[in-house]
């Protein structure tokens, strides 16, 4: 018997490699807006995970959203080009998952039009049974409804059942305020131990997404 009902991954970081892309496009906008990029990586990294507009709430309105507009044009470029990588064996495992018939979803701070391409071009839209993306739900990560709602659409309700996949502090924050298990992938460019301390009890950090159905 299978210890989760339930596998829901977040994206970037987790399932591709999209944070150098993400950086980039991070730094073009604000080379694009000021002429520099003044705010440190470490600054920048601290918000992925969270929706895209939280990166640059910082500035007034009319700069924010001219910062915005400047990444969403750069970072399409990027997506289109496909330079996002997969992580090893993310592929082979998701096809093995799924083979055991475990329903398999994403949740992600991403907008849809954004994620739907490296979706489609990586072949994945059909491993997964839900997916819930920044437009479905007003409220976001490290907030549990993203998590919840994807549950929901698939008629889950015990959350202790239902696994989140992520790499990031809003990951583990989201499954935690779901009452969600969370696992965190070793390949995660994050502080491990600044994500394990805002985790569920008994999270675990997994080497493969083999390991959720098959520890041994």
């Amino acid at each position: 018997m299978n210890k989760y009902d339930l596998i829901l991954y977040d994206l970037d970081g987790t399932l591709w490699d999209s944070i150098p892309m993400i950086m980039e496009s991070f730094r073009h906008a604000y080379i694009e807006v000021f002429g520099t990029c003044e705010r440190t990586d470490e600054d920048l990294m601290s918000y992925i995970g969270r929706p895209l507009a939280d990166t640059f709430s910082m500035h007034d309105e009319e700069t924010s959203k001219r910062l915005l507009d400047a990444y969403l044009v750069h970072n399409r470029f990027l997506l289109d080009s496909d330079v996002i990588p997969m992580f090893p064996g993310v592929m082979e495992d998701l096809n093995r998952i799924k083979a055991l018939g475990i329903p398999q979803g994403t949740v992600s701070s991403k907008r849809y039009e954004s994620a739907i391409v490296t979706l489609e071009r990586k072949g994945l839209e059909h491993f997964f049974d839900v997916g819930v993306f920044k437009d479905d739900t007003v409220i976001h990560k490290p907030e549990a409804e993203p998590l919840l709602y994807a549950a929901h659409k698939l008629g889950f309700t015990d959350m202790s059942r239902v696994i989140y996949v992520g790499d990031a502090v809003p990951d583990a924050k989201c499954a935690k305020n779901a009452g969600a298990a969370f696992a965190l992938v070793s390949w995660s460019q994050m502080d491990r131990e600044a994500v394990m301390k805002e985790a569920p009890a008994d999270s675990l950090i997994i080497d493969s997404l083999w390991e959720l159905v098959d520890p041994s």
